[in-house]
């Protein structure tokens, strides 16, 4: 067999920059399995898990296996990773670390104390934990609002010079996104409130801790990001905004299967934030051959 003259360090990317396009390139030309599959495929495993249909099946150690789950999401979360890298400076960087610990503080005293979501207990495995606080916890967390800041800059537009505004409708786009993600991880069994709250088995006072933690986290990415670099990110990467196509699929399908309709009308909502800012690309739909 033929030498190919290369070897492996001198395939493989050796700065910051062709690594980013290495990545950029890796997503593009994976965008259906990443961001309409694996939600699909999420689905339907996490509705089997739910209404037990692999139990006593070969196909019983997929039921809520923590590791297939953690694996899913940090796989949807790809684009939007991938696309704000670039514009991940020290101080970004910085932002997210503080925001990462202040997600596993937070979480450590809601488990333990029940401030300031309400008591909950987690009903499922959701990877390795430590202190009864899943260890991917800012996998799940953090992107969800990132992609509400992203597609509130696109809505406000020039609105969005305002930090007032722009920082309040952002806060206000988390607490929906949580208004679609809660009750349908309650109706899987993720999580459950002790007592059951009126909104679908949610207390009130999740959505009241969500206003602080959603506060904390938009400013802390609202100082370490430039968003007008943010911006002109988004105007050359058509896929930064596939996560929340992911989550639209995933969870509004959940929450419609459990008739939870309220929630699903909130996707229904983000999913036309997406269409009317052209951040939904029909190609996405469409498999590669």
């Amino acid at each position: 067999m033929a030498e190919s003259g290369f070897s492996v360090e001198e395939r493989l990317p050796t700065t910051r920059e062709e690594w980013e396009r290495r990545l950029d390139r890796l997503v593009r030309e994976n965008r259906f399995t990443i961001s309409v599959f694996f939600p699909l495929n999420g689905l339907i495993l996490l509705l089997a898990s739910a209404e037990g249909w692999f139990d006593g099946t070969l196909l019983a150690p997929l039921t809520f296996n923590g590791l297939f789950i953690l694996f899913g999401t940090m796989v949807m979360r790809s684009p939007l990773v991938v696309g704000v890298l670039p514009r991940t400076t020290r101080r970004a960087a910085t932002g997210v670390g503080l925001l990462t610990l202040y997600a596993y503080a937070v979480e450590y005293t809601g488990v333990h104390t029940g401030f300031p979501y309400g008591s909950f207990s987690y009903g499922v495995d959701l990877g390795p934990t430590v202190g009864s606080v899943p260890l991917g916890l800012p996998v799940f967390f953090v992107p969800l609002v990132m992609n509400a800041y992203l597609l509130c800059l696109l809505l406000l537009g020039d609105r969005a010079e305002s930090a007032a505004v722009r920082l309040t409708t952002v806060v206000a786009a988390v607490l929906a996104m949580d208004v679609v993600l809660d009750p349908g991880a309650v109706a899987l069994g993720f999580w459950a409130y002790d007592p059951p709250g009126a909104f679908y088995g949610v207390p009130w006072s999740n959505y009241a801790g969500w206003v602080v933690s959603a506060t904390v986290a938009v400013a802390l990415l609202d100082w370490g990001y430039d968003r007008r670099r943010l911006l002109a990110r988004l105007d050359d990467c058509e896929f930064m905004l596939d996560d929340l196509v992911s989550f639209v699929i995933l969870w509004g399908g959940i929450n419609a299967w459990f008739g939870n309709w309220l929630p699903v009308a909130v996707a229904a909502l983000f999913g036309l934030g997406l269409v009317s800012t052209d951040r939904f690309d029909s190609r996405v739909l469409r498999i590669r051959r």
